[in-house]
């Protein structure tokens, strides 16, 4: 008898049973196309159309609104974001295909990413007894989602929501590469099989097998150390897809949250590829499509030659937040007693072109409207407007803000302790490039869309040395420019792609970035206090705990002694902050810290 998602987790909990088979009734007869070649009794050959649809990394996004402006989700693309417009599209390609001719499937990263799901796993918690059911999960198993992969935030608020979120879904999230530490087995079921019927043929069998980010041993770690662990995508696609070709996987399609360029954020602290979609369709063989994810870009069609077979692979990733939806038109033709995939094409459908389904927007107006409610309350007021437009080139006070509340924070838990002596220094990133504070009343809006990752504080002991080292890892954010070029902000920043949330502000600490010299020589005049830094000298960093387990890449911070961990988020810590103030004076934490020179010559 084929196990379903519960089945599956009860017996492996049991027996250590790796393998889920979910779905596996046959869905209502589709007609095969009658077409092309003679079969042995010189009838045309049994054709079958299977339309694999996709969604990655949601990110909690079910309505095309902005909980940070309170307003429409607007872009200078145009895009539209949101599940409410993706199911529209959804229902589209089932009356077009059949709806017996479709799967829909999820790459991850779905509870986390909006203050919506902020406030169902914080908030008004899915965990607490009685509690609400997540409003991913309820669009989702309304829509109609076949599985889920799982992704790296799905574990940013701990297993237990995590868990509960997967009790509430009507579909199995998967990780084949999710394994129990002391097992090794899979903690989640790795693969969903369905079967569709054909008349006059027997049925098409697809597997999906869902794998998910390395990177998650190290983002989450407080959360997942000595209780999972995270192998690479390559190496359990390859344990499992001659597996589900063994039990007769017609198609095997994998859902990963894992980009296509083959490189890692985190350098060498892993032995695995973060982003390996593509690297895994070129060494495993067997595999058919991969519904990509993670990296949060778009690509309607890739395709990749197998290095084994010469097969292609056909890959798509959609846009991010409900933007896209990705579309696999998979061919079939059965001859010799089997079916055999004759052809893969991708494409992707925008959700800028559709309304919102009204069937979600009636599921889910009385949460949306919960949320709007909380992000709007007033917590204080503000002198002045702070933003963030020149934060990514110019010491910007809105940035100080963080840094002064994450000193202030690490300066109490450490009070009473041995490294309570110690000077606190910060770092802080800009996150955003349209975050503003007004003058004026502030809500938790304002405050939430200057930090808008559920990062928590971490206390971690660094030298001087260290210290330098770290800032001119940061400072390689800065593209090269000599004394006399004409400087362009636009084209300032970003070099060799690295993102804004990479770069950090450090703070305590005085220095200059000469943007005239080559990376890894640009900190100029470092100084504590008034006096050239020590090497010696130590610090206790307040980072968050994406950095502080290796997010980016910094050097020695990742292997620096922690001292203190907390989780509650920084961006709550920011709105007690400032409600313990009332009033939000940038003389209470701003300070001019650091400057661009070329030369030792301010650039502004």
């Amino acid at each position: 008898m084929p196990l379903n998602r519960r089945t599956f987790l009860q017996k492996s909990a049991a027996t250590g049973a790796g393998v889920a088979v979910a779905g596996a009734a046959a869905a209502p007869a589709a007609q095969a196309a009658e077409s092309g070649g003679q079969g042995r009794s010189g009838k045309s050959a049994k054709r079958y159309s299977l339309t694999v649809m996709g969604t990655t990394d949601l990110h909690g996004h079910v309505f095309n609104w902005d909980y940070f402006k309170d307003a429409e989700y607007t872009d200078a693309q145009g895009n539209a974001q949101g599940l409410a417009r993706v199911s529209t599209l959804v229902n589209q390609i089932r009356e077009e295909r059949g709806r017996e001719n479709t799967l829909l499937l999820d790459a991850g990263d779905t509870i986390q990413g909006t203050p919506l799901t902020y406030y169902y796993a914080k908030v008004d918690p899915i965990t607490a007894k009685g509690g609400p059911v997540h409003p991913m999960a309820q669009a989702m198993n309304a829509i109609g989602y076949d599985a889920v992969a799982l992704g790296n935030h799905e574990f940013n608020y701990g297993i237990e929501t995590l868990r509960k979120f997967e009790e509430q879904c009507d579909f199995p999230l998967l990780g084949a590469n999710a394994l129990d530490a002391k097992t090794l087995k899979p903690a989640f079921p790795p693969y969903f099989i369905k079967k569709f019927a054909v008349k006059g043929a027997p049925p098409v069998k697809v597997a999906v097998l869902g794998l998910t980010n390395p990177g998650i041993a190290i983002w989450d770690k407080a959360y997942v150390q000595g209780k999972l662990t995270f192998p690479g995508l390559e190496e359990q696609a390859a344990k499992w897809v001659p597996k589900l070709r063994s039990m007769g996987a017609d198609v095997v399609v994998v859902s990963a949250h894992s980009g296509a360029s083959g490189t890692s954020s985190y350098g060498d602290q892993l032995p695995y590829v973060e982003n390996s979609a593509a690297l895994m369709a070129q060494q495993v063989p067997g595999i058919d499509a991969v519904l990509v994810g993670h990296a949060h870009v778009e690509i309607a069609e890739l395709k990749v030659t197998n290095e084994r077979t010469g097969k292609t692979v056909v890959l798509s990733e959609p846009l991010a937040y409900a933007e896209r939806l990705s579309l696999f038109d998979i061919e079939l033709v059965f001859a010799k007693g089997r079916w055999t995939v004759e052809s893969v094409a991708a494409s992707v459908r925008n959700a800028n072109t559709v309304a919102d389904d009204p069937r979600i927007t009636r599921l889910l107006s009385d949460e949306h409207a919960q949320v709007v409610a909380y992000v709007n309350q007033v917590v204080g007021s503000a002198t002045e407007t702070l933003t963030t437009v020149e934060a990514r080139y110019k010491d910007a006070p809105i940035i100080d803000l963080i840094t002064k509340v994450q000193e202030d924070v690490v300066k109490a838990a450490l009070v009473g302790t041995s490294y309570a002596s110690l000077p606190v220094i910060a770092q802080a990133s800009p996150f955003s490039r349209t975050s503003e504070i007004p003058a004026g009343e502030v809500t938790i809006r304002d405050l939430s869309s200057l930090y808008v990752y559920d990062n928590t504080l971490v206390a971690k002991v660094m030298t001087g040395a260290q210290v330098r080292a770290y800032l001119e890892y940061s400072a390689e954010y800065f593209v090269q420019t000599a004394a006399d070029a004409v400087v362009d902000v636009e084209k300032l920043t970003n070099a060799n792609s690295r993102p804004d949330y990479n770069y950090d502000y450090v703070s305590g600490l005085a220095y200059e970035i000469d943007i005239a010299q080559a990376p890894g020589s640009r900190i100029k005049n470092l100084t504590y206090g008034g006096a050239a830094l020590d090497d010696a000298q130590e610090f206790v960093l307040a980072v968050n705990n994406y950095r502080a387990n290796g997010g980016g890449a910094f050097p020695h911070v990742a292997s620096a002694t922690e001292v203190w961990a907390e989780s509650t988020e920084i961006r709550t810590r920011i709105a007690e902050w400032v409600t313990a103030k009332g009033v939000l004076d940038p003389a209470d934490f701003a300070s001019v810290d650091w400057k661009l020179t070329r030369n030792g010559t301010p650039v502004f």
